[in-house]
């Protein structure tokens, strides 16, 4: 199992073993919880309880159980992948293909997918960092442990992990860059589409206009937010949906069921290393492809 090490800092002096775990070496408390169901918490490498105190020049290890799950069905497809590590994968997801397994989902997954990439070891468990949707395609995370999805999930909407959109739009925004920045809720009696309502979540994108031809247009969005479906429920809202989306807008022939939403850019720094990452993948050719119509 891993091991998390500490030297205990002046600033942590003193405090609980709980405190130091969670708060030094960054823990989630599901994580200290499992540490200290094992009794794997050690100071100077001797077992101690999860109140005992520590002080400066201290060594505090503990060793964290991964959570066991049954391993997903393999599924061989062609991966990219164009960034791992010993702490977790970026992936430049195909659509339409789902994120992640569900009991009221059928067939492969995204999941299934890195399992057969990863070689089918013993003891994965998926943890994927940001979802996209099934009909989006692009770059997103998934970890490798449940300590570096904690930690990646920490950056998540924050200036160290940045994500880029490309997407296809019908007609235009009234301004060539801006920022739409609209709450968004869940509709009214409905389970997973979305609208702008007052009593909503806050939401920002920004947008800028990269090209506009034969009634489309070719955006790029940066997120200040991560709500579902913020950016199609943005765009529907300006009147200009993103191309084939056949909740939001309208449904393409062309683009079987997906539409044309790419995550192109992921820049982060490493929450372990400390060192900027950062990922690009080209818009998809059947994408692209929309703006040639006359």
């Amino acid at each position: 199992m891993p091991r998390y090490e500490l030297i205990i800092p002046p600033a942590l002096d003193g405090r609980t073993v709980r405190q130091a775990a969670m708060g030094g070496l960054r823990l989630s408390s599901g994580q200290f919880k499992r540490a200290k169901f094992h009794g794997a918490l050690m100071v100077n490498g001797a077992p101690v309880l999860a109140d005992r105190r520590v002080h400066a020049g201290e060594r505090l290890s503990v060793d964290v159980p991964e959570a066991s799950a049954p391993p997903p069905e393999p599924f061989s497809l062609p991966l990219r992948v164009p960034y791992e590590d010993a702490h977790f994968w970026m992936i430049d997801k195909p659509a339409p293909l789902p994120s992640s397994s569900s009991q009221k989902k059928e067939g492969p997954t995204l999941e299934n997918a890195l399992y057969a990439y990863a070689g089918c070891p013993e003891g994965f468990v998926y943890r994927p960092v940001n979802r996209l949707d099934k009909g989006t395609s692009g770059l997103m995370l998934a970890a490798r442990t449940a300590h570096a999805q904690h930690l990646l999930q920490r950056l998540l909407h924050g200036s160290e992990f940045i994500r880029e959109y490309l997407a296809v739009i019908e007609g235009a925004p009234p301004r060539d860059q801006g920022v739409i920045d609209l709450p968004i809720g869940k509709a009214d009696g409905a389970t997973i589409r979305r609208e702008v309502r007052a009593d909503g979540k806050p939401a920002r994108t920004y947008y800028r206009v990269l090209e506009t031809r034969g009634g489309r247009s070719l955006l790029r969005l940066r997120l200040d937010t991560g709500r579902t479906h913020q950016i199609r429920v943005h765009l529907s809202a300006l009147g200009c949906p993103v191309a084939g989306d056949f909740l939001y807008g309208t449904e393409l022939d062309e683009l079987p069921g997906r539409f044309a939403l790419h995550s192109a850019l992921v820049r982060l720094r490493h929450p372990v290393t400390g060192e900027w990452i950062e990922r690009e993948s080209p818009l998809p050719s059947e994408l692209s492809a929309l703006m040639d119509r006359d």
